[in-house]
């Protein structure tokens, strides 16, 4: 397990400020990209080089003025939203810009189907979450990060999860906390092994898709 910290973390928001007033990022362990973009009900659809270039997709798209997701999507398919999917370290990582899905309780044990997956979301309201999910053994954690004394799952009180979530920067006392969002992406990489940085997610190959809402 990695040491790692909110403040590891506090240039995600900077770098990428769509991303970091609204996101989601799905991690599932040991299955390919396109798996997991088909876990998602998702039409595939063309590659795009980092993270810049998911935005960029997601922008087009937003505005409608994506010309393949017109060419994919028949008349009245239009209620979906954009998903980006890549490999990293074993794990296949889903990126939602201003997306949902992959914290939805409804979905999630489907994209989790036969192994494991960690994701974590806030929308521009600052509403967010956070769900660590077991096949077999369902929800182990699952919190709203901005009151992670206020945990749920088979791990929520297991020994060692408070110090776990004190060292990556939650405040567990009831206050509010500047670095939550920080602290779950600091979170996930403890619990993946796999580090986010800039370099990374600009060096990797994504998927385009587009999943319908449930």
């Amino acid at each position: 397990m990695t040491a790692a910290h909110a403040t590891d973390y506090t240039w995600f928001e900077q770098r990428y400020p769509v991303l970091g007033e609204a996101y989601c990022l799905t991690q599932v362990q040991g299955i390919a990209a396109e798996e997991l973009l088909r876990r998602f009900d998702a039409l595939p659809g063309r590659e795009v080089a980092g993270l810049d270039a998911v935005v960029e997709a997601w922008e087009t798209f937003d505005d409608g003025e994506d010309e393949e997701a017109g060419a994919l999507l028949d008349d009245g398919d239009d209620n979906r939203l954009l998903v980006a999917v890549t490999a990293l370290d074993g794990w296949a990582l889903a990126v939602e810009p201003y997306g949902y899905l992959g914290s939805l309780h409804e979905l999630v044990p489907r994209l989790a189907d036969g192994t494991r997956l960690v994701s974590h979301f806030r929308n521009v309201n600052a509403v967010d979450s956070f769900h660590w999910w077991e096949h077999g053994g369902g929800s182990r954690l699952q919190f709203e990060p901005l009151f992670a004394d206020q945990r749920h799952g088979s791990d929520a009180e297991a020994p060692g999860i408070p110090e776990l979530l004190t060292a990556c920067g939650f405040d567990l006392g009831g206050e509010r906390n500047r670095l939550h969002t920080e602290a779950a992406f600091a979170l996930a990489e403890r619990l993946t092994d796999v580090r986010l940085d800039e370099e990374r997610l600009e060096a990797a190959t994504f998927r385009i898709g587009y999943a319908p809402r449930p």
